[in-house]
């Protein structure tokens, strides 16, 4: 049987609860991702993540197909450009298309803004995620760094977004 499709919800006032959802989705995630037997503490994630939700025009998008959070996407934009900063989903979640429903829930964001371009930082080693963003339409660019942490190299990806359409004027 098909999963459920997911239910995506974007915020730009995330509720405390909310942030310690991501916090934890986040912390299992990237335990999967880095083949560690015990996620490091979901508290260490909040940080990072209220940081980002600090930028102008930062959005939370929370996505889940039961009813509870179990991936999330955090963007934030400045005129024709937005960046995604993260992108998670609970291991115990991969494979349902949630990464895809967040993609696609940020891309219509980013086109409701004028958003002409999306970037986003992926580990190189992370194939699952090089493989999602591929799919959805991301493009490699030359532009690479050391990611601190985990002092692993990660490569920018951008996607073109098209033209908002012009509204009807009467």
């Amino acid at each position: 049987m098909p999963a459920a499709p997911a239910t995506v919800v974007a915020s730009a006032t995330p509720t405390g609860d909310e942030i310690v959802d991501v916090a934890k989705i986040w912390a299992a995630a990237t335990a999967r991702r880095d083949a560690l037997d015990v996620p490091e503490p979901w508290q260490h994630k909040l940080p990072g993540i209220r940081a980002r939700l600090a930028l102008p025009h930062a959005t939370l998008f929370l996505a889940g197909d039961t009813g509870e959070p179990a991936g999330f996407a955090l963007a934030a934009s400045t005129d024709a450009e937005a960046e995604l900063y993260y992108l998670a989903v609970d291991p115990g979640a991969w494979g349902r298309g949630l990464a895809a429903g967040l993609l696609d829930a940020v891309e219509r964001w980013a086109v409701e803004r004028g958003v002409t371009r999306l970037t986003l930082w992926v580990l190189e080693d992370n194939a699952r995620a090089c493989s999602t963003y591929a799919r959805a339409g991301w493009v490699a660019t030359d532009e690479r760094q050391v990611a601190q942490p985990p002092g692993r190299l990660e490569r920018r990806l951008t996607r073109a977004m098209p033209e908002r359409p012009s509204r009807a004027r009467s």
